[in-house]
């Protein structure tokens, strides 16, 4: 694999973890950097059934979780704004809460990544958790984000 193919797996799997991270925050009630040390102690490098799991970007992983942590109210305002009217944030599933959140912190405070990159990395993570109507959701959401951070 490529120096690029491999730094885009490595970030894809971050964002993957991040999205687990985050749920098990949501669910757990623990914090950022209790999750992140254990994702990075526990989970990144090791092995399911003998096979070992993909490589992750650990700072980004970090960066991602703790990103969203720091700067939850604007990114939740942001999410928002997308709801239609009379929907509530709350009223997510906790892992659309979650995609979204760390999609909307990418678009909002790592504008160096490209926007197509982000979006298209966080629908197929809804893409890997549902088959509803959720990845279109979260596809539309993101990209309503994208014009009013990026333009």
């Amino acid at each position: 694999m490529s120096g690029a193919g491999k730094a885009h797996q490595t970030r894809s799997v971050a964002r993957l973890a991040a999205i687990q991270a985050l749920y098990q925050m949501e669910v757990s009630g623990a914090g950022a950097e209790t999750v992140v040390r254990e994702f990075i102690d526990h989970r990144f490098g090791s092995e399911i059934e003998g096979e070992p799991l993909a490589e992750a970007d650990e700072a980004f992983f970090g960066d991602i979780v703790r990103g969203v942590v720091n700067d939850q109210a604007k990114i939740d305002q942001l999410i928002a704004k997308r709801l239609a009217t009379g929907w509530r944030l709350d009223r997510l599933d906790a892992t659309v809460r979650s995609i979204l959140r760390a999609g909307a912190f990418e678009l909002s405070a790592l504008k160096d990544i490209p926007t197509e990159i982000v979006i298209d990395e966080y629908v197929e993570i809804a893409k890997s958790f549902f088959e509803g109507v959720e990845p279109g959701f979260v596809n539309g959401a993101l990209d309503g984000i994208a014009r009013d951070e990026r333009g």
